[in-house]
């Protein structure tokens, strides 16, 4: 049974650590706040270049363009967004374990670009091959970052290193609701396309290759941002929540520790009592 120092030492200990876990849920919170607030801007012009590129799906001459041919080999590169920094429940592993998932059922030779350190730590320790890491760009995400990953991805697809290639990410529904997601972004194929352009009288300048040669990438580039978005959204939602429930149990904690200290201490002071008593009936005798 601990003493009462003792309690009292692991007290100041769990306060202590109730009030850094209180500042990282403040902390999370403001960062969501403001992650969120360029997530729903960024949303739109995703949403936008997703139907440009819908609509050029469904020109018949699209469909001979190096970024819609199915290829036949097995060749994939997964871009894998994670956080740098762990404190946030089960995000990092949810993400990472559905994109390990993903791979091991599509059979594919695999080369992953880890987006967070978490992730790579993740991959690394069963066996995976590295192709590239980023750090520092996965909790405050420019579209200057999604534009170098982008064309990285671009690059390996147009060398023939990879046949197709994959974003993991993790969609941001709510503060409680976060799905992981695997979308591949190249080949682009056919589903979702809407009826020929040509239909309705558009036209493209200077040619439809040259349009598709520079709206394919900018979905992706659009995409990649939105994607880094989302996935930083859910890493201080994750954060704030699990930051949140450690404070409610420093607080149970501390209750408890400190109900114990008063039932110790109460029977010290009644053990006290028994004794001045029993000392005063003795001295009556």
């Amino acid at each position: 049974m601990p003493s009462r120092k003792a309690i009292k030492r692991r007290v100041a200990s769990v306060t202590t650590t109730k009030q850094i876990v209180s500042a990282m849920d403040m902390v999370a919170a403001t960062k969501l706040q403001k992650v969120r607030a360029w997530l729903y801007d960024a949303r739109p012009l995703a949403e936008a270049s997703k139907g440009m590129l819908d609509r050029l799906k469904g020109c018949e001459a699209a469909a001979d363009h190096v970024f819609f041919r199915e290829r036949p080999g097995k060749r994939a590169a997964y871009a894998v967004i994670t956080s740098d920094r762990g404190l946030c429940g089960s995000y990092n592993t949810n993400i990472a374990a559905e994109a390990l998932c993903h791979m091991e059922e599509a059979g594919h030779e695999e080369q992953i670009i880890a987006i967070g350190l978490r992730g790579r730590a993740y991959f690394v320790r069963r066996g995976k091959q590295i192709l590239r890491s980023h750090k520092e760009i996965a909790e405050t995400a420019f579209y200057e970052d999604a534009n170098k990953i982008g064309k990285n991805l671009i690059s390996l697809f147009l060398k023939g290193q990879v046949d197709e290639v994959y974003v993991a990410y993790t969609h941001f529904e709510s503060v409680l609701d976060h799905k992981p997601r695997i979308v591949r972004v190249l080949p682009i194929g056919d589903q979702d396309a809407l009826p020929d352009a040509g239909v309705f009288g558009m036209k493209y300048e200077p040619d439809l290759q040259s349009v598709l040669d520079y709206a394919i990438p900018s979905y992706l580039f659009a995409f990649l941002y939105s994607a880094m978005l989302e996935s930083a959204a859910c890493e201080q939602a994750s954060r704030m929540v699990s930051m949140d429930a450690a404070n409610k149990n420093a607080t149970d904690i501390i209750d408890e520790l400190t109900r114990t200290y008063n039932r110790k201490r109460q029977a010290q002071i009644t053990q006290e009592i028994t004794e001045i008593i029993g000392g005063a009936e003795v001295s009556k005798s």
